[in-house]
């Protein structure tokens, strides 16, 4: 493999694992809170039609994500809501979101737009573009350096370079900040945080808050820069994919990262391989496509070891009276 074959491959491996990382963070702020979530797929496809719709309306990229931010904390309250404050089973929740979004997207879009529950294609300001990163063009023609900065580094979307900047943001937010103790705590004694005058519901409605912004970003980043438009069940379980990556980096920021960009690299890999044959014997575009779910499954069953999630996850709060 030479080195734009292999750049280019990086490359795709980074945009692809833009949207897991997003998804990852988010769930790892709800659930570091002790709310299962498995809800992100949800949330996501919500925010790529919100994104997508009003971009398509207004031909603004940033309308459209102003709308996709919007949707998904308001799906991220109703899931809170559910969960929270009226004490439901937190997984029945999570999965009645993926299923209103699944199903609501698709007849809106049929509704307001009749193309099949697709949103018109996007376009101009109405998609974000690439950035080129100072001194991009300049640099490219230093040896190995020069195209890693130019072609790898530079060249994004604005999103991806927002996913991967939440990276320290949440490894700061978690371990260094009064909040961030506060939230791990309740997602391990809650309990004991009540008992020390610190609301639960208010922390877990603030993690659960947090979590709709980031799968904002997640799913605004398919329909309005990563695609050009929304198009039916365009996140393709993305979310679950995120919840895998969540469990193999045991609930930690930087492993996280670590971890989606594995997943991206699969993906990226399994679009190369399509059409790819091994000894005279072609593989079927099916198999090549399955390969980055069955590596997902081998590797949580194989080589994470055992993952301790938060004590008190999944487990609704009853405040002692």
């Amino acid at each position: 493999m030479d080195m734009q074959m292999l750049l280019s491959l990086l490359d795709a491996t980074i945009r692809l694992s833009t949207p897991l990382l997003l998804a990852c963070l988010a769930g790892m702020y709800s659930e570091r809170s002790g709310v299962f979530d498995i809800g992100l797929e949800g949330k996501m496809l919500a925010a790529a039609f919100a994104a997508g719709a009003i971009a398509a309306v207004t031909g603004s990229a940033w309308l459209g994500l102003l709308a996709a931010l919007a949707v998904s904390i308001m799906t991220a309250l109703l899931q809170g809501a559910a969960a929270i404050s009226l004490k439901g089973n937190q997984l029945i929740a999570g999965v009645a979101i993926n299923m209103l979004a699944a199903g609501l997207t698709t007849f809106l879009g049929q509704q307001w737009f009749r193309q099949g529950g697709r949103t018109p294609q996007l376009s101009g300001d109405g998609r974000f573009g690439t950035i080129n990163l100072p001194f991009a063009q300049e640099a490219a023609g230093v040896p190995i350096i020069g195209p890693i900065y130019s072609e790898l580094i530079s060249g994004h979307y604005i999103l991806v370079y927002v996913a991967f900047l939440a990276v320290p943001i949440t490894a700061y937010v978690l371990y260094r900040t009064r909040f961030g103790l506060r939230l791990r705590a309740v997602g391990e004694n809650p309990k004991a945080v009540d008992t020390a005058g610190i609301s639960v519901v208010k922390l877990r409605y603030q993690a659960v808050l947090i979590t709709g912004l980031l799968c904002g970003f997640a799913g605004a980043y398919f329909s309005i820069a990563q695609g050009s438009g929304f198009g039916n069940n365009m996140t393709a379980g993305k979310g679950f994919i995120a919840l895998a990556a969540l469990i193999f980096a045991k609930w930690k920021p930087v492993p996280a990262m670590f971890t989606c960009l594995l997943f991206g690299f699969l993906d990226a890999l399994q679009i190369r391989l399509q059409g790819a044959s091994f000894g005279g014997i072609e593989i079927p575009v099916q198999a090549i496509q399955a390969l980055p779910y069955v590596l997902t499954v081998v590797l949580l069953a194989g080589f994470i070891g055992k993952a301790v999630g938060p004590k008190a996850g999944g487990v609704p709060y009853t405040k002692e009276r």
